[in-house]
């Protein structure tokens, strides 16, 4: 992202964290500590399968190389939070929000 400069610092950073955001958006309803609420689970679980973001990576390695630089590092710090929620035992949710 250094060597880029421009705009890949800020949507590398962005790509880390937005996956996350999806645990505050959507219907909320009644839950356990570690449950995820019913609404949220199936924008969670969209966002945190590899193939959406190795889908926008080729997205992006089609797109002219000025916002397509950019938005590569979003996409490959997207599969990097991925990759790191899994290492640490995060994976995807039941449909009740229940980790697998």
């Amino acid at each position: 992202m250094v060597n880029h400069g421009g705009g890949t610092i800020p949507l590398g950073i962005v790509g880390v964290f937005a996956p996350d955001l999806t645990l505050l958006i959507g219907p909320s309803g009644t839950h356990e500590p570690g449950q995820l609420t019913r609404g949220r689970v199936p924008g969670y679980n969209l966002v945190h399968r590899p193939i959406a973001p190795l889908l926008w990576l080729v997205v992006c390695v089609l797109l002219p190389d000025a916002p397509g630089t950019a938005l590569f590092t979003f996409g490959l710090a997207w599969l990097l939070h991925i990759s790191l929620d899994r290492a640490l035992g995060y994976g995807l949710r039941t449909a009740d929000g229940w980790q697998r």
